[in-house]
């Protein structure tokens, strides 16, 4: 019987030191999936071939560029088909990805001025997620992905139960 999901989860908020600036960015509400979920680390950006540290990067329109003008688009959209690979690999249906990241980000990411002006948009690697249908949340939506994984691991075990009665 199935009793946990596989998430794709950003490695920055499970305390890995893999952001930017070579710190992590762990997110304690996090710790609270570890009963419904098997999280699966990925790093889109060092999936891609970036160092750890790197400079800063933010989107403007399709491309990714550093503070100091580097075009690291290709970087970001390789790392963001290896976390696609990811996901086929364990069965990941849902994601929780950092916030505002030029590659994680959903829903809102910062503008490409550097002045951490957000606007409208996803990052790289939750835009493709997304366009291969999975649920990608942010860490300050970790309750309602434990809310919907929870309804999912539910409805599985009440089908399973069915079947075992017939």
């Amino acid at each position: 019987m199935k009793e946990k999901e596989a998430v794709l989860v950003s490695a920055c908020l499970l305390g890995f030191c893999c952001r930017y600036d070579g710190k992590e960015k762990h997110y304690p509400d996090i710790d609270n999936i570890f009963e419904i979920c098997h999280p699966v680390p990925i790093c889109p950006e060092q999936l891609g071939g970036l160092a750890t540290p790197r400079p800063p990067a933010e989107r403007t329109g399709d491309r990714v560029m550093t503070e100091n003008g580097a075009d690291v688009t290709e970087a970001y959209e390789k790392g963001a088909k290896e976390a696609v690979k990811a996901a086929d690999l364990y069965g990941c249906r849902f994601a929780l990805l950092k916030e505002k990241s030029p590659s994680c980000g959903s829903g809102k990411i910062y503008d490409g001025t550097f002045t951490r002006t957000l606007r409208e948009g996803d990052g790289t690697a939750a835009r493709l997620l997304k366009a291969k249908g999975i649920r990608v949340y942010g860490e300050s939506q970790t309750e309602a992905l434990i809310k919907e994984i929870t309804a999912v691991l539910n409805c599985y075990k009440l089908s399973q139960q069915k079947e075992n009665d017939q």
